[in-house]
């Protein structure tokens, strides 16, 4: 059975809702779409989600093949005053896509370089992520690993509560704080190490632990117990492809690779 670097990664990610039960799943970006739809149908069945409008669904829209939603299976209208009492009353786990990750687990999504004041790549803006980051469940998807993304220390711009006691707010505890996991193109992985230090916990088939300390811009713990990421299922595979009939995938991460990474020796 052969999978592509997407698929895995995206059954990685889906596993990220697996013990949530009934919270608003929302995942930003293809990838992360698709892994929570995967996890909807799969893992989770009591895993919320909307059509990113206003309306609760009771099967994912696929992420392709539909110019328009139609047909789909709404569960009810939830507009954004229902949204805002699953976010503040922790009902609610996004999977999302930070430009920068340091060791505190903030993230960036704002500017890049330079001043705050004049940055040298100006990005979405802090968005809804200060407030998210605090009251419910986040986990980040970043297809690219590399110490761009993981930089060496604090984040550009700060835009989500991370594990820093310095910029913990008045009144708040780290008990308030739940990043789950971190799944990238090399690894997944956790902030359940030491002093809630970013932990890897598992490695992509074919990635060496030397691949992810090098590409890393700060200190990792590593897992007693560090496994090989669990490939995808015929289940999983089938599922993805109808979710995705277009193959949009394919086109998420660059050349499309494999999902088992082969060596030089071995194409050799």
């Amino acid at each position: 059975m052969t999978f592509s670097l997407a698929e895995l990664m995206t059954c990685a990610a889906s596993r990220v809702f697996d013990d949530d039960g009934e919270v608003l799943a929302t995942g930003i970006g293809l990838l992360p779409r698709l892994a929570a739809s995967l996890a909807m149908l799969t893992s989770n069945r009591d895993l919320m989600m909307t059509d990113s409008q206003s309306f609760m669904l009771s099967t994912p829209n696929p992420v392709s093949g539909l110019a328009e939603h139609s047909g789909q299976d709404n569960e009810n209208w939830m507009g954004f005053s229902r949204i805002f009492d699953n976010v503040w009353s922790g009902a609610r786990h996004a999977l999302v896509g930070p430009s920068q990750i340091d060791r505190f687990g903030q993230t960036n999504i704002s500017a890049l370089g330079g001043t705050y004041a004049a940055p040298k790549v100006q990005l979405l803006g802090v968005r809804g992520f200060p407030g998210n980051s605090i009251f419910h469940a986040n986990s980040f998807f970043v297809p690219k690993h590399s110490k761009r993304v993981f930089v060496e220390g604090e984040c550009d711009v700060v835009c989500s509560i991370g594990y820093n006691p310095e910029r913990l707010p008045r009144g708040y505890t780290f008990d308030e704080i739940d990043i789950r996991q971190v799944i990238t193109d090399l690894c997944v992985m956790d902030f359940a190490g030491p002093d809630h230090q970013a932990r890897v916990v598992s490695l992509h088939p074919g990635v060496t632990l030397d691949e992810v300390l090098d590409n890393t811009g700060f200190d990792l713990a590593v897992s007693e117990f560090l496994a090989e990421t669990a490939v995808p299922t015929a289940e999983q595979l089938a599922v993805i492809a109808r979710l995705d009939p277009k193959n949009m995938r394919a086109r998420q991460l660059k050349d499309d690779p494999p999902g088992v990474r082969v060596s030089v020796r071995e194409t050799g």
